[in-house]
């Protein structure tokens, strides 16, 4: 992602709100704004899905203190559960869940580029794709074993993403992105549209003041430390990728 060339281009954070009317925002602590075309596509995906089906917001554009705040939440809870592990091991460990902050390549959510999505009924209430795993431990879009209204599920919601132009995590089913480094090298681009963006913190401020206050209580998101990294997955609301 680093050797991918920024070209970023100025275009603005849409409000979800307002741009994706057919859009659900699960979370009060989601700051809902994206990239106009995020936006776009992402109403698109919305009104792509069948009857009963609807697309549910997770996570859209993260300022770049809370992705740093999440990371450093994470790299506590990997020395505390992997107390033998050195420091390169740690971090490999983290990073597999957490973009960090310190590379050219800036966290997608960080530009406005990415989101995480679910699929949700009339009543909000999470569509199964991951059964009979919890969503974690069937993270890769494409796990083997799910059951079939799950598979069938997840493959409505890729469907609808990647038809609308999104690229997807492929080890995470829930993250979308376009325009940024991790969607370029997804789809063969030396370039990437859009670079680490910040928005006026008035126009988050209870969105943030929310998650901060609910990340007092967030307990750690890794399984024992006896457990391996490729086995250990959260267990919490943390979203890998974050």
């Amino acid at each position: 992602m680093n050797q991918i060339l920024e070209e970023e281009n100025g275009e603005p954070l849409a409000d979800v709100r307002i741009a994706c009317p057919s859009v659900r925002i699960i979370r009060p602590s989601v700051i809902p704004y994206v990239r106009q075309r995020v936006a776009e596509m992402c109403e698109e995906a919305a009104r792509s899905l069948p009857a009963g089906y609807f697309l549910g917001l997770v996570e859209g554009w993260r300022p770049i203190d809370r992705q740093q705040r999440i990371y450093d939440f994470v790299w506590k809870s990997a020395v505390e559960a992997f107390p033998h592990r050195d420091v390169a091991a740690l971090r490999r460990t983290v990073c597999r869940w957490v973009a960090p902050t310190d590379q050219k390549a800036p966290p997608g959510h960080c530009t406005g580029a990415a989101v995480d999505v679910w699929l949700v009924d009339e009543a909000g209430e999470n569509i199964d794709v991951s059964s009979p795993y919890d969503r974690f431990k069937a993270a890769p879009t494409y796990s083997l074993g799910l059951s079939e209204d799950a598979a069938r599920n997840r493959t409505i919601l890729v469907e609808a993403m990647l038809g609308a132009g999104f690229s997807n995590c492929r080890d995470e089913w829930w993250h979308y992105s376009y325009g940024d480094a991790g969607w370029a090298v997804r789809v063969g681009k030396s370039a990437c549209t859009y670079g680490l963006v910040r928005l006026d913190p008035a126009l988050y401020e209870q969105e943030e003041l929310l998650w901060i206050e609910q990340a007092k209580t967030r307990q750690s998101p890794f399984v024992s430390a006896a457990s391996s990294v490729e086995s250990a997955a959260p267990q919490t609301s943390l979203d890998p990728e974050e």
